[in-house]
């Protein structure tokens, strides 16, 4: 991992992270499917389980990111990847981060026709059927995030410090070829890192300190994202610990091209950061202020529309 890579104190950036563990995630899935007879294809993200940050990743250390095919339904397969760290010069590893990842195979010769995954072979019956049902409940759960679609409204001028207009960020990027994979459409990477930026903005808002990834809730991509696309990411507070942020992510997307087709939600995802002192050891998080209960109800009503 070089400078580039991390914050100002040397943390790599978990958007990097993210964006090794997708990559990792469409080579194996890419290579699995294109196995079999038929149209070439590639396998495109559709959703990440949770990932863990479980230990920081530092300049100088190098990332070896392995990433195994666990779940196989007709249109779709499940990748879980691991991140460990390793320090060269004193030959130690770490275990930094794992993910679940779910894809889907999309012919390159037309984008919107889903390939068939070829079937994998199973130690056991048991891990067949673990596997059924971690598919069935991830699909149940893209479905319902798919529906529930709040407008994103920025925040009223001159907000007070540690309150959620306080710290709520935006981040404007427009799709160009470096972003996008063969069909042209933004890599789930690509997306993630962006993300994750975003939240980074709004943790360090708020607390004012270096800040961490700790963990991701299911990241679910609703649409794709074309070249020459404009998307706009915004990070809000949704909760406070002592110990740590929630916050949610959101991706619009819109064309620059094609105006009559407007805007719509993209990707949509909570992040959890945490804060910590110059030895890297977690300190407390500020408490959200969320002044009168009118105030409150305000906030809430401008951010979620039903």
């Amino acid at each position: 991992m070089r400078p580039n890579d991390a914050n100002i104190v040397g943390n790599v950036h978990g958007g990097i992270i993210l964006k090794m563990i997708e990559e990792a995630g469409c080579i194996i899935g890419t290579r699995h499917c294109n196995t079999q007879n038929g149209d070439r294809c590639l396998a495109a993200l559709v959703r990440v389980e949770k990932t863990e940050f479980l230990s920081p990743v530092f300049i100088g250390e190098v990332a070896h990111v392995t990433a195994e095919i666990t779940y196989t339904s007709k249109h779709s397969l499940e990748v879980q990847v691991k991140v460990k760290a390793e320090n060269i010069l004193t030959g130690n590893e770490k275990l930094a981060n794992k993910a679940a990842l779910w894809y889907v195979p999309c012919s390159l010769q037309n984008v919107d026709k889903i390939m068939e995954v070829p079937p994998i072979k199973y130690a056991s019956e048991e891990q067949e059927e673990e596997g059924r049902k971690r598919y069935e409940a991830q699909k149940m759960d893209r479905l319902e995030t798919k529906a529930r679609i709040e407008e994103v409204v920025p925040p009223p001028p001159n907000q007070e410090q540690h309150t959620v207009g306080f710290s709520q960020s935006s981040l404007i990027h427009l799709v160009g070829p470096s972003d996008c994979t063969l069909h042209n459409y933004v890599h789930g990477g690509v997306t993630m890192k962006l993300m994750d930026e975003v939240a980074g903005i709004v943790a360090a808002r708020h607390c004012n300190t270096n800040i961490v990834t700790a963990s991701v809730d299911a990241i679910n991509f609703h649409r794709k994202i074309k070249k020459g696309c404009v998307v706009t990411v915004t990070g809000r507070l949704t909760f406070v610990s002592n110990k740590s942020m929630e916050i949610e992510v959101l991706v619009d997307a819109s064309s620059l091209v094609d105006a009559e087709k407007g805007k719509y939600r993209a990707v949509s995802a909570f992040f959890t950061f945490i804060s910590l002192d110059k030895d890297n050891k977690p300190l407390p998080v500020p408490p959200l202020k969320v002044g009168t209960i009118l105030s409150l109800l305000s906030e809430v009503s401008q951010f979620i529309k039903t």
